[in-house]
């Protein structure tokens, strides 16, 4: 007996020394791995989207914002896991067992996802909301596919979508953002868009998606194996910060406004495409930014990029060469440099050769006596380029680079282009010959009305800006950068070649005192401008076309006490831009109607009567 005890007592220490060591390995050995697994297991860590922040106009008015939703999705492999573990334990009390348990556990599995296929769409509908496409089959297919992640709908409400995640087993509700954009197609070149996750691709969503986007906030949380949390677990939160709202210098009504008249416009001339941007004369703020063929992103995106629509904004990356609108360079600086006054009469003849490149006039005629005025009123290329050999191929170089040209401005925008200035140093005569008259050089839209905001605004240079505020999460105002400030020519100057312009808009019966613009002023209100045709290069020959040309104006209004600059181009017009066809092929009426719908809104006092300039001396 004592020999037989000894034997059951070894037994039972061997065996409790071999529990002992098993259980020493686990914890030693094992017990941080699997401590690891069991925390993976049953911690959650919950993302809060922060709010991608508001885009408004200058009055506040949204033209881009955020509505959250939900969407409902599913771990359609971990869902039908667990339902089977569920259902497995609840008929096993119930005395199922072998593969009858397996059977009805499947079963089980069956009916609760075909009673979730049904009863999600029908509680969002209850709750009066659309399901649009999806439809119970389809629910039913993702919830029964071999996947670890899917979407069953999106763009629910909140509140439904919670309600459903409670009711439903599985069903997450996964904060979602559905960015909205009110205006439709207005202003979508500036505005840009987002993808579907919320990344900017085009315009401002895209240059300040770092701005607009914010910081994801984060929490941690364990939770027991039937979902539900663990109370007192909760840890490591941070708080999400919501991007912050950009308000802009656009002028809603005003883009609405310019961007209806560029598509009548473009559709009376039959132009291929039409570009207008206005700015405040005084602070080189963007009030408006338009172009034709705009993309609506609401609307099918595929079918209207097929049409011709997109997201692009020409009116800062799609340079041309600007015609005799860039005149106005020439006339400053021979202003600025004393080289002529308005009323110096020049005998101007029909042609003119530069270093072996004859230049003519758009009409035909011998040496006329033009006054400086006159020159630039009726926009004489030989004039124009006679006042250039005043100042000098090296003193006109030098204002190009003051006013900003062959440099892009810096927008807060992307994709801008500086236009395309030759170099000084790769000048021949034939450079000459042509950049004072708006030839052999290309600009955009927005550097064509900075051109004549400088002269605007007293000869001193704005860079143009399209953002007016950065507002922060808390409400505060964060101090946007002020605008770099160039003086390109004395305030003297400047006026007197604004005053010189008006001479582009002047009437005369018998035609003598006439301006190219003739006909297109505003009853009570000076004007000043330039009207340009350039010619486009012909692909084919390399050579400039006879027959396409890019139409432009610009023009700032009124001319006594400037507050606006518009400048537009039109894209070979076929004929004018009037509903009736008339205008010429000119862009002066849709800067009329402009600066008239602008003069109109803002009860801007009428003019002065201005004096009538000699154009040609009799």
């Amino acid at each position: 007996m004592s020999r037989r005890l000894r034997f059951i007592m070894a037994f039972l220490l061997v065996g409790m020394l071999l529990l002992v060591g098993r259980l020493a390995w686990v914890q030693v050995v094992w017990g941080p791995d699997l401590s690891a697994k069991a925390m993976e297991q049953r911690s959650r860590v919950y993302v809060e989207p922060a709010r991608r922040g508001e885009i408004t106009d200058s009055d506040g008015q949204r033209l881009a914002y955020t509505m959250q939703a939900r969407s409902l999705t599913v771990s359609p492999t971990r869902l039908r896991k667990e339902l089977e573990e569920q259902f497995t334990n609840e008929l096993s009390a119930e005395g199922a067992s072998g593969d009858d348990l397996k059977k009805k556990a499947g079963e089980a599995v069956d009916d609760r996802l075909k009673e979730m296929s049904k009863g999600i769409p029908k509680m969002i509908k209850d709750a009066g909301a659309e399901v649009g496409s999806v439809d119970d089959k389809e629910i039913l297919d993702k919830l029964k596919a071999d996947t670890q992640y899917e979407v069953l709908v999106r763009n629910v409400d909140p509140d439904v979508a919670v309600e459903i995640a409670e009711e439903y087993h599985g069903v997450a509700a996964d904060h979602q953002d559905i960015r909205q954009y009110p205006n439709g197609a207005i202003a979508e070149n500036v505005i840009g868009k987002v993808s579907m996750d919320g990344q900017g691709q085009f315009g401002l969503e895209a240059s300040g998606d770092s701005t607009l986007t914010g910081i994801d906030g984060r929490k941690t949380e364990d939770v027991s194996t039937d979902g539900q949390p663990i109370p007192g677990t909760l840890r490591d939160e941070v708080n999400a910060v919501d991007g912050a709202n950009v308000h802009l210098t656009l002028d809603l009504d005003l883009q609405t406004f310019v961007q209806q008249k560029l598509e009548k416009a473009k559709a009376n001339s039959q132009a291929k495409s039409a570009e207008a941007v206005v700015l405040d004369s005084a602070t080189g703020e963007v009030l408006a930014m338009a172009n034709t063929d705009t993309i609506d992103p609401n609307e099918d995106i595929e079918k209207q990029v097929k049409s011709g629509k997109g997201f692009e904004n020409p009116s800062i990356s799609h340079p041309y060469e600007p015609g005799s609108v860039a005149k106005i360079v020439t006339a400053a600086a021979a202003i600025e440099e004393g080289v002529t006054t308005p009323e110096e009469v020049h005998q101007v003849p029909g042609s003119i050769d530069m270093a072996g490149v004859t230049v003519n006039d758009a009409w035909q005629h011998g040496v006329e006596p033009y006054t400086t005025a006159g020159i630039f009123g009726k926009s004489s290329n030989v004039g124009t380029l006679m006042l250039a050999e005043k100042l000098g191929d090296k003193t006109y170089s030098k204002y190009l680079d003051a006013f900003g040209l062959g440099n892009a401005s810096g927008i807060e925008l992307p994709n801008e282009s500086g236009g395309l200035v030759p170099a000084f140093e790769q000048w021949s005569g034939g450079t000459f010959a042509n950049l004072p008259i708006g030839q052999g050089m290309s600009w955009t839209t927005l550097q064509m009305a900075s051109v004549y905001q400088t002269i605007a605004n007293e000869g001193e240079r704005i860079t143009p800006r399209i953002i007016k505020e950065i507002e922060g999460e808390s409400g505060e105002d964060r101090i946007h950068s002020e605008p770099e400030k160039t003086q390109v020519i004395s305030p003297a100057a400047a006026k007197t070649t604004l005053d010189m312009f008006r001479a582009v808009f002047q009437e005369d019966p018998a035609g003598v005192q006439s301006g190219t613009a003739q006909g297109n002023g505003i009853d009570g209100y000076q004007l000043s401008g330039k009207t340009g045709t350039a010619q486009k290069v012909d692909p084919n020959t390399g050579a400039y076309s006879n027959s396409a040309y890019w139409i432009t104006f610009a023009g700032v209004a009124p001319a006594d006490d400037p507050r606006f600059v518009v400048a537009i181009m039109l894209d070979e017009p076929k004929s004018g831009v009037n509903d009736d066809g008339s205008g010429g092929q000119s862009a002066a009426p849709v800067f009329s109607d402009i600066a008239g719908w602008l003069l109109n809104r803002d009860n801007i006092p009428t003019s002065p009567e201005g004096k009538n300039l000699k154009l040609r001396a009799e």
